[in-house]
C-alpha cells in the first residue's frame, strides 16, 4: 500500500497546526505564571540547586526497598515555613528516597542554613548520605549568558541551514525545509511548556542542546527526501505532475525514514527509563524533537512544497 500525502494533506497540516497551537497555548499561561515559556532551571534563571538522597536502611542487603519514599507535599509545606516559599522541590531516584530542591541565589551561610533545615526536615525519612550530596549555586549573570548563548546558537544553526539548502536545491525546498524545523522546535517546545505547569519539569542547557541535535536528525531526513524528488523530477518531469513525484519519492523513502528513527529511539527510550534524573528529560526532548522531525519530513515539508509549486504553476498559466 501506497502512502499518498497529497490527497491527505489538509488532514496531516492541520493535524500539525493544532499541536503546534495547543503548545503556544501552554507557552502563554506559562508566561503569563512563570515569566518565561517554559519553567527555566538556574541554568538560565541564576539560584542554588541541593540535591540529596537519604542513607539506604538496608546497607548491603538484597532487599529492593530502602525505606519509605520522601513525601514531596510534607518536605515542601514544611519548608515553605522556613522561608523558602518559592522553592521548586523534586523527587529523585526511582525509589524515591532523593529529591532535588531550587530556589534563588543564596550566600553561604544562607545554603548551609538551608541544608541543615532540609536534614532537620528529612529527618523523619531517613539521614541524608553526604556522599551523595550536592549543592549548585549559578550566578544570574551567567545565567542570562547561558541563556543568550542557547538562543543565539539556535538562531545561526537555523540561518546556515537555510543557506546550505538554498545553495544545494532552491529557495522554496530551503524555505520549507526550515518551516519544518520550525515545526519540530514548537512541538517539543509545546510539550515540555505542558509539562511544566504540570509537573513542573524545567529546562536546563541540555535542553539547547537537544533542540540543536533535533534541527540536525530531522533536516538530515528531510535533504533526504529533497534529493529523491530532485532525482525524480529528472526521470518523470516531464510525464509526471509535481504532486505525483513528490507522493513517489516519499515512498521511496519512507522505508529508510522509519527505520532510522525507530531504531534511534531505542536508544533513547533506554536512557530515559535508565539513565538517571540528569538525562532523562533530555532523552524525553530528543524522543519528541525526532517523532516531530521525522513527521514533518515526510509530511509538512513535501506537501507544502507541492501545494506552492502547484500554485506557482496556476498562476503562471494564468498570466
Amino acid at each position: 500500500m501506497k502512502l499518498n500525502v497529497i490527497k491527505y494533506g489538509q488532514i496531516y497540516l492541520t493535524a500539525s497546526a493544532l499541536a503546534i497551537l495547543v503548545g503556544l497555548v501552554a507557552m502563554v499561561i506559562s508566561w503569563q505564571t512563570l515569566g518565561f515559556p517554559l519553567r527555566p532551571a538556574i541554568d538560565f534563571t541564576g539560584g542554588t540547586r541541593l540535591s540529596v538522597e537519604l542513607v539506604c536502611e538496608n546497607g548491603d542487603a538484597p532487599s529492593k526497598t530502602c525505606g519509605e519514599p520522601i513525601d514531596i507535599g510534607f518536605v515542601r509545606a514544611a519548608i515553605a515555613e522556613k522561608g523558602y516559599g518559592k522553592a521548586t522541590i523534586q523527587s529523585l531516584g526511582q525509589d524515591g528516597r532523593g529529591l532535588s530542591l531550587q530556589t534563588g541565589d543564596l550566600e553561604v551561610e544562607e545554603r548551609s542554613q538551608l541544608q541543615a533545615n532540609l536534614e532537620n526536615i528529612l529527618s523523619k525519612f531517613g539521614k541524608i548520605d553526604v556522599t551523595k550530596s550536592q549543592i549548585q549555586r549559578v550566578g544570574p549573570t551567567i545565567g542570562n549568558q547561558l541563556l543568550t548563548s542557547g538562543l543565539l546558537a539556535l538562531i545561526l544553526s537555523f540561518v546556515g541551514i537555510a543557506v546550505y539548502l538554498g545553495f544545494r536545491f532552491q529557495i522554496d525546498y530551503a524555505f520549507f525545509a526550515i518551516v519544518a524545523l520550525m515545526h519540530d522546535v514548537f512541538i517539543t517546545a509545546g510539550v515540555f511548556a505542558i509539562l511544566g505547569l504540570t509537573m513542573d519539569v524545567e529546562v536546563d542547557s541540555l535542553f539547547i542542546v537537544a533542540m540543536l541535535t533535533v534541527i540536525g536528525f530531522s533536516v538530515n531526513d528531510t535533504v533526504i527526501i529533497y534529493d529523491r524528488i530532485r532525482e525524480n523530477m529528472k526521470i518523470w518531469g516531464e510525464k509526471s505532475s509535481f504532486d505525483d513525484i513528490v507522493n513517489l519519492s516519499v515512498n521511496q523513502t519512507l522505508a529508510r525514514s522509519i527505520n532510522t528513527t525507530l531504531t534511534t529511539m531505542l536508544s533513547l527510550v533506554a536512557i530515559f527509563l535508565f539513565g538517571g534524573s540528569t538525562l532523562k528529560f533530555f532523552a524525553l526532548a530528543l524522543i519528541i524533537g525526532f517523532s516531530a522531525g521525522a513527521y514533518s519530513s515526510i509530511f509538512n515539508a513535501t506537501i507544502l512544497l507541492a501545494s506552492w509549486r502547484k500554485r506557482k504553476t496556476l498562476t503562471q498559466q494564468a498570466i
